[in-house]
């Protein structure tokens, strides 16, 4: 589960890291810049690169309803913006940055930091991998405040950063986060350090011991009967059977096709949960078209078959890819071969299909 910035930057304030003086405003308040002479304007959307996308503006108290009224009406990254954080300026003298994530690999938790951090991270950690330190956390020992301290002093920067790491991991590991990240991490021309950004990812499998009631996407959370999962791309792969959904996803991408949802309607689905997840993956505006992958053991191919013709008819410009095959296919292919649907028996051809309708359309 994703945080906004302006609920991340609640949890900074609660452990003690010191974040810029701000205010949130909604869509339709008529507010005034009084608090500060310049402010910086921050979509609070739960996308990647929102400072590049035109997320983040900057403004001062002559031109700040202008500039508010421009952030509302934009769309960063197929998400509207209804929420703007709206924070003092910063006199900046330096920029780090640090995060705490897991490392499926080694299977541990890693604290990231870097002398230099902004925008360009990216790039610094691909031609400047000197300047990334890792630190690799065993998490069966009691993690002290001299190890951020450490970690600071390696990387030639303030030893106060270091405490700043220490209160950061204190989140990762009380709030059960699979990430929290800081970028940038500032120094201003003042010397006071500040979290100029903040993000923080929670494991929603941690909801036993965890009170996310207060947070804005689990409020907005849909009782849904499938797993879903959004992703970046523009097709949307249902399948039924997460590995089957897994094994879909891996091939829409080998033919330049990129995911943009991961949907298992499981097994036993009928049309109208199968209605409700085609539904469910056009609210995505980025979706262009839908790989449907049934091998149907216990969910009935003609069920399927009929919640696709209901859904094609409000949506006739959406490419569709089918491959069908299992109990009822017979049933279920005649449903579509009447409503002249293609379909086919194996995954490699619907996912072929599907990037040339794709490429042809374009």
């Amino acid at each position: 589960m994703k945080l906004h910035e302006y609920e991340a930057k609640k949890i900074f304030k609660k452990y003690g890291i010191d974040v810029p003086k701000s205010f949130l405003i909604k869509k339709g308040d008529d507010v005034e810049l009084k608090e500060f002479d310049e402010a910086v304007l921050k979509a609070q959307v739960l996308v990647g690169g929102r400072g590049k996308a035109g997320g983040i503006l900057f403004t001062n108290k002559e031109n700040f309803k202008e500039k508010v009224e421009e952030l509302f009406n934009k769309e960063i990254k197929g998400e509207k913006v209804d929420k703007i954080l709206v924070e003092e300026k910063l006199r900046i003298k330096k920029e780090y940055y640090l995060s705490i994530t897991i490392d499926r690999n080694e299977k541990k938790p890693v604290i990231i930091f870097s002398p230099e951090g902004g925008v360009d991270i990216e790039e610094i950690a691909e031609k400047h991998p000197e300047k990334i330190i890792k630190y690799y956390v065993d998490i069966k020992k009691p993690f002290l405040p001299y190890i951020g301290r450490e970690i600071a002093k390696k990387a030639g920067v303030e030893i106060k950063v270091g405490d700043i790491i220490y209160k950061v991991y204190k989140i990762f590991k009380e709030l059960d986060a699979t990430l929290v990240e800081i970028n940038p991490l500032v120094v201003t021309e003042d010397n006071k350090i500040y979290a100029a950004d903040a993000v923080i990812h929670l494991d929603d499998d941690s909801y036993f011991r965890q009170d996310f009631s207060e947070f804005e996407e689990y409020k907005n959370k849909e009782n849904l009967p499938f797993a879903y999962v959004e992703l970046d791309g523009d097709v949307a792969v249902i399948g039924n059977g997460a590995g089957l959904t897994l094994a879909s996803m891996d091939t829409i991408y080998d033919f330049g096709l990129k995911p943009a949802c991961f949907l298992d309607i499981g097994g036993g689905a009928d049309e109208e949960t199968t209605k409700l997840a085609l539904k469910k993956v056009l609210e995505n505006k980025k979706v262009k078209g839908i790989f449907i992958n049934v091998l149907g053991g216990i969910t009935r191919c003609d069920e399927v078959a009929k919640a696709i013709v209901e859904i094609l008819k409000d949506n006739p410009n959406i490419k569709f890819s089918v491959r069908l095959t299992g109990t009822n296919e017979e049933l279920g292919r005649k449903i579509l071969e009447e409503a002249n649907i293609p379909y086919s028996t194996s995954m490699y051809e619907a996912g072929k299909r599907l990037a040339e309708s794709l490429r042809f359309s374009l």
